[in-house]
């Protein structure tokens, strides 16, 4: 396995090892000690896997409490996942990296606790697999807007993207409840 980090140290690429030959392919998608040795120690206690069709723009999404780490993944098709780091006392607070992950290249990423998460699918249908450190807690989720103007994400969009009303009333960050 190998582990890439991003332009926000906490926030990590991981391209499993993938054996493959003529009948398809097999990896390991986690291994507690290898993940612990990169510095993802975790207990997943919620698996989670949705799909989306093309345009779909999902997030920037986080619980206040009970914060989740995410390790996330595509099976099928490709999106554009992005990771926000809204720890006020963090020196990357604000900032955002985005990265290509598709069923084909089989990246992961690190989205620990303490950011919000998003994506935008860019295939025709994608299905988005994660795992969470913490059980979703409906009363304390919040969502920051996508196109917040002071975070500036590079989407990749084709058009308007679709997003539900949830996501479409989020706050910016400048509005919206943060980790300390």
């Amino acid at each position: 396995m190998n582990v890439i980090p991003t332009a926000i140290r906490d926030v990590l690429l991981i391209e499993p090892d993938v054996f493959g030959d003529e009948r398809g392919f097999f990896m390991e998608t986690w291994q507690r000690r290898k993940f612990a040795e990169a510095g993802i120690d975790y207990d997943f206690v919620q698996d989670n896997h949705s799909r989306s069709i093309r345009g779909t723009l999902r997030g920037l999404h986080y619980q206040i409490r009970q914060p989740q780490g995410k390790l996330v993944r595509v099976t099928v098709g490709e999106v554009f996942d992005v990771a926000v780091d809204i720890r006020r006392s963090s020196s990357t607070f604000g900032q955002w990296v985005g990265e290509h992950l598709s069923g084909d290249n089989k990246r992961m990423l690190w989205v620990p606790p303490g950011f919000a998460h998003g994506f935008y699918v860019t295939s025709e249908l994608a299905e988005f697999q994660y795992k969470c450190s913490d059980y979703y807690a409906p009363e304390h989720e919040r969502s920051i807007r996508w196109d917040d103007p002071t975070l500036a994400i590079g989407w990749p969009l084709q058009g308007e993207p679709l997003v539900s009303g949830k996501d479409r009333g989020g706050r910016t960050l400048e509005q919206a409840e943060i980790f300390d």
